[in-house]
């Protein structure tokens, strides 16, 4: 079985949405299911110049080699910016080249520290998924107020956030 890979979708540093990453790679271990954490933070900054338009970074290479090419499951923890997600997630899907993305499956998580939880964001990044011929989980988890809800190491303190996470992965699993 090949591993799963986590896109923490922004490029803030030090951000809310690195470390859901990370809880849901922790509760993914628990499991016995290996997962890489792909931060968009780390993209060479070549890629909204030469990488977007195929003119590939060899550091641009190895994130598609080691995170993309050789996946068949993603689970994307997007934050809400502006109503829907970051940029450079956008940015990060179409400097892929689309047949790497079809048939693949992918589960979504929206992130904010207000009431709707990107639920938005998550539409809209269905919609760009599906135009890339990937299978969206049904089972999408809206996060609100995340940053009440996680104490200081990045662990959610919060039992029923635990419990939905736990049945989200545990489905996506399956899925």
């Amino acid at each position: 079985m090949h591993s799963i890979t986590i896109i923490s979708a922004t490029n803030r540093p030090d951000s809310n949405t690195e470390k859901v990453a990370a809880y849901y790679q922790s509760v993914l271990k628990g499991l016995g299911v290996a997962a890489n954490i792909l931060s968009l933070k780390n993209l060479p900054e070549s890629v909204l110049h030469s990488d977007l338009y195929g003119k590939r970074s060899p550091e641009f290479q190895e994130i598609i080699e080691k995170y993309v090419e050789h996946q068949e499951k993603f689970i994307f923890i997007t934050p809400e910016y502006n109503g829907s997600f970051a940029g450079i997630l956008k940015v990060f899907l179409d400097a892929i080249p689309p047949r790497l993305w079809t048939d693949n499956k992918a589960c979504l998580v929206g992130v904010s520290t207000g009431r709707a939880g990107n639920l938005r964001g998550m539409e809209h990044l269905t919609n760009i998924l599906n135009y890339l011929k990937v299978n969206v989980y049904h089972n999408k988890l809206p996060i609100s107020r995340v940053d009440t809800l996680m104490d200081g190491s990045g662990s959610f303190m919060d039992a029923d956030t635990k419990l939905v996470i736990e049945l989200q992965v545990a489905g996506f699993l399956k899925f």
